[in-house]
């Protein structure tokens, strides 16, 4: 979840900069291939990421991800983890985005007597 909120704040901060065409380079495996939609996204605490990136990419007449191996991208890595940690006091970071646990999955709570 780090790692997409990273990508969102990014995304705001090109978005503000009217910013048209945009490559995105990251070391996230699971996150660059989701949103280049190569891999299925199971876990639906993810689910409000992507599609808040999705929503975003429309903004931009060009955007690609390209993936870079984390060996590659320390430095990166340590500033999302980091940011994740500080408490933003101005406006250009990303609320986090609530994401509600259910006991049961939700095709039970539609299943008539």
């Amino acid at each position: 979840m780090d790692e997409y909120e990273a990508c969102i704040l990014g995304l705001k901060m090109a978005i503000d900069m009217n910013i048209q065409e945009l490559l995105v380079i990251g070391d996230s495996d699971l996150l660059i291939h989701q949103v280049r939609e190569e891999w299925a996204t199971k876990n639906s605490k993810i689910l409000p990421y992507l599609h808040y990136v999705q929503e975003f990419r429309k903004r931009f007449t060009k955007m690609e991800f390209q993936h870079v191996p984390r060996v590659q991208n320390e430095f990166a890595d340590a500033l999302v983890t980091l940011s994740s940690m500080i408490q933003h006091l101005d406006k250009n970071f990303t609320d986090p985005i609530p994401v509600k646990i259910h006991d049961q999955p939700a095709y039970c709570a539609h299943v008539e007597e």
